[in-house]
């Protein structure tokens, strides 16, 4: 195989792998997906469920009788994939628990090159170690900002939520929803976890802001919230829109093979033909 067919297989290759990963997204009915109705009326602020998540995912646990955690809101990290948040709103102190909201149309997904980064058919979005190359694309394309990079390990890791897919494949539910003490957590399908939501605003109107977070948010979430306030009031975003992230993206992903294999490609021509150039200009021996 000579340079130049290798360079066209390259590119071919690189359109292929891109497209393959920004439809992959798209699969799935998301009304069968699982995920996790929050709902933060219900929350005490006790981080049962930080405990919960890192006994069950070999994390350093978390000191929940140390109330000075709550005094400032706190992102999640490579070692804490879920935290609780305090927030003082129109109608006093609201409690929610934050991680990953597994899109059905994730862009982290979309954004990955190797397919490291999965939306599972039963709705958990995963990451796969040994098909990561550490590119981090699904760290910047997160509207969230949930993937978390180890920096300081000599072999780091995309840490982040995953609904606990192991043991949903065991039949169990995600940790945090068996350690949460008042059912502010409910586990089910993203059909059955809306006419659950639907009918708790229906019969009490006054208790809770009528929308449900995630259900449209990005094309609709996993991981769906109810408020007694604005969601803007509770660190929530607001103006993310109703498309999924991966639309606006694959026009990105559809440029990476020109910038992957297309412009080494054209400098290696252009390299080339400067050679045939001050080769045809070189004086021929007499």
């Amino acid at each position: 195989m000579n340079r130049r067919t290798f360079l066209k297989i390259g590119t071919v290759a690189g359109s292929t792998l891109v497209a393959g990963r920004a439809e992959a997204a798209e699969k799935g009915n998301p009304e069968e997906f699982v995920g996790v109705l929050v709902d933060t009326t219900r929350c005490i602020g006790c981080r049962a469920c930080e405990r919960a998540c890192s006994v069950e995912h070999d994390l350093p646990v978390p000191d929940i009788e140390n109330d000075g955690a709550l005094a400032a809101l706190r992102p999640t990290t490579e070692t804490q994939w879920t935290v609780v948040n305090r927030f003082a709103t129109s109608k006093g102190e609201v409690f929610v628990k934050k991680q990953c909201l597994h899109c059905w149309q994730p862009a982290c997904a979309a954004a990955c090159l190797t397919n490291a980064m999965e939306k599972t058919r039963s709705g958990p979005v995963v990451w796969h170690p040994r098909k990561c190359m550490g590119c981090r694309y699904c760290l910047v394309s997160c509207p969230f900002d949930i993937p978390k990079f180890e920096y300081h390990s000599w072999n780091p890791k995309i840490q982040k939520c995953s609904m606990c897919s192991e043991r949903l494949e065991q039949g169990l539910e995600p940790a945090c929803v068996g350690s949460c003490p008042t059912d502010a957590l409910t586990f089910g399908t993203k059909r059955e976890l809306m006419e659950i939501a639907r009918l708790r605003i229906y019969h009490h109107p006054d208790r809770y802001v009528h929308q449900i977070y995630g259900e449209s948010e990005v094309g609709g979430t996993g991981w769906l919230y109810l408020s007694a306030v604005p969601f803007e009031e509770i660190g929530f975003r607001t103006d993310l829109g109703t498309t999924p992230y991966p639309e606006y993206t694959r026009d990105f992903l559809y440029g990476v093979p020109l910038v992957l294999f297309g412009l080494p490609a054209l400098q290696f021509g252009l390299h080339l033909l400067a050679d045939k150039k001050d080769e045809a200009m070189e004086p021929s021996e007499s």
